[in-house]
């Protein structure tokens, strides 16, 4: 049988893959992939703040992508600059900061490259905990706001004239998108939650007829390359996190093939 390790790391991975599967399908309608990953990035000034003031990790991590994400719509709505600038200069300060406030902290060791690309192989009881009870929060928060996040996604002025209110909802969103990133920073990094979110809801969109099919396909597909993944690192004894980020990308190759040729190719793999 496999090592409890083993299992903690199928369960804790699965339970973050049902997540970001909803997630990353509005990633991919609103054309926000930059906005993920510049949201990731602000998770290692959240670290760095929480090894500073001896905070606890996850909710300071939270606090700095919901603070970024805030102030991601004020300067929206300022109109200075456009959307992909303000991300990029987003992205990268609080990137840089962060690490600039892990240097200064000489009397701290950490190992950058587990919170850069995460360590699945060393969550805790406690993290599944976290991860599912979380996972299970957002998703309720999204069933709660599917209509006006679907509708502000199709037709923002119109779903203002229904009194939808779109920005409450994206602004509801954002912040679900802190409490993933968040929770998933242990599991696959920094550098990877972006990965998670997107491949998988990108592969599912070839198979679904409605939005609602494509994130529960998108959850699926998730959770496939999570076990694709470890099953991989554990087989070729590579880095877990981008082992199930590779994974994921084998699922959208083979969504992006011919029906017939995906059916040659599921078979060719089996045998």
């Amino acid at each position: 049988m496999f090592d409890d390790f083993f299992v903690r790391a199928i369960l804790a991975g699965v339970g973050l893959a049902l997540t970001t599967g909803p997630l990353g399908c509005f990633i991919i309608w609103r054309r926000m992939a930059y906005f993920g990953d510049t949201i990731a990035h602000s998770a290692l000034l959240g670290v760095a703040l929480s090894l500073l003031l001896q905070f606890n990790l996850t909710l300071a991590v939270f606090l700095v992508a919901a603070t970024v994400s805030i102030l991601l719509l004020l300067l929206q709505k300022r109109q200075a600059l456009s959307a992909d600038a303000l991300l990029g200069i987003l992205s990268h300060a609080t990137l840089a900061i962060g690490l600039v406030m892990v240097a200064f902290m000489s009397w701290v060791r950490i190992d950058l490259i587990a919170f850069l690309f995460g360590d699945i192989l060393a969550v805790s009881k406690i993290d599944i905990v976290m991860i599912w009870g979380g996972g299970i929060l957002v998703l309720a928060a999204i069933v709660w706001l599917w209509r006006p996040l679907l509708a502000s996604t199709v037709n923002p002025e119109l779903a203002e004239a229904e009194g939808l209110q779109p920005e409450r909802a994206r602004l509801f969103f954002m912040l679900l998108m802190a409490v993933v990133i968040a929770i998933a920073m242990k599991i696959v990094g920094i550098m990877l939650i972006t990965s998670l979110l997107i491949i998988p809801a990108a592969a599912a969109r070839r198979f679904a007829s409605t939005p609602e099919v494509m994130a529960i396909f998108a959850s699926l597909i998730g959770a496939v390359a999570v076990v694709g993944g470890l099953f991989g690192s554990l087989t070729y004894d590579t880095p877990s996190g981008p082992s199930i980020v590779v994974a994921a990308l084998i699922l959208f190759v083979l969504s992006l093939l011919p029906k017939r040729w995906r059916g040659q190719a599921l078979e060719g793999h089996r045998s």
